[in-house]
């Protein structure tokens, strides 16, 4: 019985109860705007604790700035690498659903326990008097105990739930249908300008409520705000798409068997290889041109012809997919240590500057961070409203620029805005000195702190194309079954970035400091030469970018992306080419039956057609 050309059931998922969906009652954006909302009020509890977490530790825990900072640096890093274990735990074991549910209750948990810490005694602050560069005054050790548990305890929970939460909202997309692919990658612009929207409001709210009212309630309500989090998600529910992977072997599995075999093979010579494709009629991938000594896992060897097992193309093809994600991964890690910056110094440098707006109000210095936000809001409308429309015009793509375009743009105007925070320190080193204040730290300095907007709306304009760009590329580029992994590959980027710029600041604080120096990182900040880092971030960064051009210009997209590809075989006049091309498109859309992927290559392959020049494959691919 063949199936319905227009049936609405969506292939490859299922509602909560296992049964098939309908693709105008579960999914899309009724689901995915339920997920976002749930991602702002997760953004909201994290952002609570960790956009001012650098004062904390500085005023309640008595740390000193550079301490401070590779602390905060030390857990950013953790939090942002843990979501490879919580994906590889969704991916193989648990689900998407049942680990965001999970990490969630760790996450309230968590910052349960940190409004608890912030509730016992700290030294009185006011006591305790900085005598050179040490600061005598000790936390309650059982507070400093519980608090760094709590802190990681959060971090761990945000492993789990960050990953799969914004994989399972673009699961509700069908990106085989024209209007939800379209959707699909718009749902990546609107996730990110809702968790900006998220981050705006946090830093102007709780950093005020942390440092004019308490701490203890400035933990609590990021509680309150994910129990809220949790709630809505539970509701929607009903109205998700779940991804039905039946008896598909484990993607881990799967890709770690290609490189065992290639590895067991790498004797075998590169003719036998081409004599297999000649015989199997085995056409050259168009992704396949790098890292051809995969294809060595096609072959089982003489000795182990009876107990052996070869991999197929598309096991191959899967396993060169992640492998070419490497260059661009290692690239981007200059990008992620100039992220970092923004919740550590940046912050500090705010303390030293004039904030009052009027008589008896200051600005909280972490406040500022919410013209990141802001940045990204204004950036993002344009972008998703004015700029891809047009590109559309001229580049034909959907998506307007590919990928990577997009990344290498955000990457020039993150190095724009470390030359601007350079100079503005600069600025603010030069005033301290022209009105003596350089030995008095707790003085302010009379330079206003919107001086430092500027650098900080360029960040928020740099996120918007490169954050959301590596949200988009490192889903869209790994295997289908890896896409929790790929997520959490994007925010591997900004956890070894973290602790990359911990070991800068550790290095360069023993380089400049001792031996009656005054180090880059002096707690005296009017001592410090902040802006000798900033413009050695600029360096790197510069080098970072330009490794990150030469990556990008021989990328090769993957297949499965019709996103940002065409099939340059259209236009090579070879009807191998073009049969090919073809079959690579159509390769989707079998005949019933033909539901998994050995089931789709064996009705394409060759021997079903008996001329590879002819046009008699094609023919049926044009009926599906």
């Amino acid at each position: 019985m063949e199936v319905p050309l227009l049936d609405e059931t969506v292939e490859g998922v299922v509602d909560y109860h296992g049964h098939p969906v309908s693709r105008y009652n579960f999914g899309g954006w009724r689901s995915a705007s339920l997920i976002i909302v749930v991602e702002i009020a997760e953004r909201f509890a994290y952002l609570g604790v960790s956009s001012n977490l650098i004062n904390f530790l500085t005023d309640q825990l008595q740390q000193s700035t550079a301490m401070a900072a590779k602390n905060v640096n030390a857990w950013s890093g953790t939090a942002a690498l843990l979501p490879l274990l919580g994906a590889f735990l969704a991916d193989c074991f648990l689900g998407r659903y049942r680990t965001i549910v999970l990490s969630s209750a760790l996450y309230i948990l968590g910052l349960g326990l940190l409004t608890v810490t912030a509730t016992l005694p700290s030294p009185d602050i006011s006591a305790c008097q900085e005598t050179g560069n040490s600061l005598p005054c000790s936390p309650n050790l059982v507070q400093v105990i519980l608090f760094f548990f709590s802190l990681y305890l959060v971090a761990f929970a945000q492993g789990g739930h960050k990953p799969c939460v914004q994989a399972f909202g673009a699961d509700q997309f069908d990106g085989q249908h024209p209007e939800e692919s379209k959707a699909k990658s718009s749902f990546f612009n609107w996730w990110y300008l809702g968790i900006s929207l998220a981050g705006f409001s946090t830093v102007n709210i709780m950093s005020y409520v942390q440092e004019y009212l308490s701490w203890s309630l400035g933990f609590g309500i990021p509680c309150i705000a994910m129990v809220f989090a949790l709630a809505i998600f539970l509701l929607g529910t009903r109205t998700y798409r779940f991804g039905n992977t039946g008896d598909e072997e484990n993607p881990f599995v799967r890709i770690g068997r290609v490189f065992i075999i290639a590895i067991r093979n790498r004797h075998v010579n590169s003719s036998e290889i081409a004599h297999l494709e000649e015989t199997h009629g085995l056409l050259p991938h168009h992704n396949s041109k790098k890292f051809r000594f995969l294809e060595k896992a096609l072959i089982v060897p003489n000795s182990l012809k009876e107990d052996g097992h070869a991999c197929n193309i598309n096991e191959v093809e899967e396993a060169k997919a992640v492998l070419r994600l490497v260059p661009i991964w290692v690239t981007c890690l200059a990008y992620a240590i100039v992220f970092s910056q923004s919740s550590t110094f940046f912050i500090k440098q705010g303390v030293t500057m004039d904030r009052s707006i009027v008589v008896g109000f200051e600005v909280p210095a972490a406040s500022l961070q919410s013209f990141i936000g802001l940045g990204i809001i204004i950036s993002l409308l344009i972008y998703d409203r004015i700029l891809i429309p047009t590109a559309r015009k001229f580049t034909g793509k959907p998506s307007g620029i590919t990928m990577l375009q997009r990344i290498g743009f955000g990457m020039l105007l993150s190095i724009i805005s470390m030359v601007v925070a350079a100079l503005v320190e600069g600025k603010r080193l030069k005033t301290a000195q022209e009105h003596g204040l350089v030995d008095l730290p707790k003085a302010t300095i009379p330079l206003s702190i919107w001086w430092l907007v500027p650098q900080y709306i360029l960040f928020g304009v740099a996120d918007t194309f490169t954050m959301v760009g590596l949200q988009e590329f490192f889903y869209d580029q790994v295997p289908s079954g890896l896409r929790s992994i790929g997520l959490s590959l994007y925010l591997s980027i900004f956890g070894i970035g973290n602790f990359l710029s911990s070991f800068l600041i550790s290095v360069i604080e023993n380089l400049t400091s001792g031996d009656g120096k005054q180090g880059w990182f002096n707690n005296n900040l009017n001592k410090a030469h902040l802006d000798y880092f900033y413009w050695l971030l600029v360096v790197l960064s510069a080098v970072g970018l330009a490794a990150f051009l030469f990556s990008a210009r021989t990328y090769i997209y993957n297949k499965g992306n019709t996103t940002h590809t065409a099939p340059d075989d259209f236009f090579s006049g070879d009807p191998r080419g073009l049969l090919q091309a073809w079959r690579l498109r159509y390769s989707s859309r079998a005949p019933p039956g033909a539901t998994q992927a050995h089931d789709r290559k064996r009705w394409l392959s060759p021997k079903n057609c008996s001329d590879e020049t002819s046009f008699s494959c094609l023919i049926i691919d044009l009926r599906l």
